[in-house]
């Protein structure tokens, strides 16, 4: 009887274990692997990774060279003919503002220190000094105080009479130095808008002649010579617009300048009549 449990108890032990065995495997083929689904999400991923780059770069390259295509475009748009004059008037009315710019900063100086330095040298009765002082320094200024002591130290022009009608004739002078070239910025200005609007009747004409070639009157057929008109005249204002901001800083600076040559001639008159060698 103990042999036959023993043998009924071996079996069953044996079945349960293959069952579990059977089981396992079972589970085991119906479990995804996952190496397998990892290793395929990382190959995702990288090639999206890569991929990615080659996407944003030609936004990235279009963004950077779009306002420059977009001025090319709208430049060639605008008939070459006409926009070559308008950007020919903005090259040589820059150029003239820029020479403009470095002569009035280069007249540029400390008037009351060197007119301050002036009254010592005369009040000392170094006018030799004072005319050599004034020699070598710039501006307009400087010019005027050269003049009236030029005229200070002379034995027939060194009357009050005379040194202020040289002041004022040097300050005339001068003034028209600081005024050159001017007005050929003020032709410019006017230049690049009148180029424009000439531009914006040629187009206008254009697109009548095709209005009358085509025998119709359509969007398609008046777009070309319209978009010509208003390209040149956007342009022309434009220019027009950078040189005014130009023109009016440098007259800004000629007034500026303008003053302190009138307010160093009136101080430059008083120490010349207070001088021994002036003529009362």
């Amino acid at each position: 009887m103990k042999k036959l449990f023993a043998i009924v108890a071996m079996v069953a032990a044996c079945s349960f274990g293959a069952t579990s065995t059977v089981m396992a495997q079972e589970e085991e083929a119906q479990a995804p692997d996952t190496t397998v689904v990892d290793t395929l999400a990382a190959d995702t991923a990288a090639v999206e990774e890569a991929a990615a780059p080659e996407e944003a770069a030609p936004v990235v390259e279009e963004e950077s060279e779009g306002i420059h295509k977009a001025l090319k475009t709208k430049f060639i748009e605008g008939d070459a003919g006409f926009m070559s004059l308008v950007a020919v008037a903005l090259v040589l009315g820059l150029a003239f503002c820029i020479e403009r710019v470095i002569y009035l900063s280069l007249a540029q100086i400390n008037t009351r220190k060197f007119t301050a330095e002036l009254a010592q040298l005369v009040a000392a009765g170094k006018i030799t000094e004072a005319i050599a002082k004034a020699k070598g320094t710039r501006g307009p200024v400087a010019q005027v105080s050269r003049k009236a002591l030029e005229c200070l130290n002379s034995d027939n022009q060194n009357d009050i009479a005379t040194i202020e009608r040289t002041i004022n004739m040097e300050a005339e002078v001068q003034g028209a130095y600081l005024e050159e070239n001017c007005s050929w910025i003020t032709l410019f200005i006017a230049m690049a808008p009148s180029l424009g609007f000439l531009g914006t009747v040629i187009g206008m004409v254009l697109a009548f002649d095709n209005i009358q070639r085509a025998g119709d009157i359509s969007p398609t057929v008046v777009a070309g010579g319209m978009k010509v008109a208003l390209i040149t005249t956007i342009f022309g204002i434009v220019v027009a617009l950078i040189l005014q901001v130009f023109y009016n800083y440098i007259l800004s600076r000629v007034e500026a300048l303008t003053g302190s040559m009138e307010e160093s001639a009136a101080e430059l008159l008083d120490m010349c009549v207070k001088s021994p060698k002036c003529k009362k």
